[in-house]
């Protein structure tokens, strides 16, 4: 267990580079729009200042384009994505950010400050830039 001394913080690990679309958006347009690399989701942006933002997952993409052999000129973001998202607050320890994700079935969720979103987490930001932070990861294995 990390002591409380050594807390590790979502906005310590957090990914700060998010692909954001409007809901309208095909999924064609969508995947030539994303910015980022490493993304593997994409923010659907709120539509007036009293809706929820939304996400979609490569996964949804997979799933829901993919699979079912449809056109990704002819869905648009909205049919697909999941609305509205389990957001992380930037100051939530990684554990009990880990134990959301347990629990809601999670892999990446936005994190969200006052009202804006400012960045996602994965369970691998956790793992790899917060566990990994205070122990030796990735070496050889020591003996015995």
């Amino acid at each position: 267990m990390i002591p409380t001394h050594e807390i590790i913080r979502v906005r310590e690990v957090m990914k700060t580079a998010v692909d954001m679309v409007d809901g309208l958006t095909t999924v064609a347009e969508a995947l030539r729009m994303m910015k980022h690399i490493e993304t593997k989701c994409l923010i659907v942006n709120k539509r007036h200042d009293d809706d929820e933002y939304g996400i979609v997952l490569i996964s949804d993409i997979a799933c829901e384009v993919l699979a079912k052999d449809r056109a990704p000129e002819r869905v648009n973001v909205y049919e697909i994505m999941s609305k509205p998202v389990i957001a992380v607050d930037p100051l939530m320890d990684i554990r009990y950010c880990a134990r959301l994700f347990q629990k809601f079935g999670l892999s990446r969720a936005p994190v969200i400050s006052q009202g804006r979103v400012i960045g996602i987490i994965s369970y691998t930001d956790m793992v790899l830039k917060g566990l990994c932070a205070g122990i030796p990861c990735g070496g050889a294995a020591s003996p015995g």
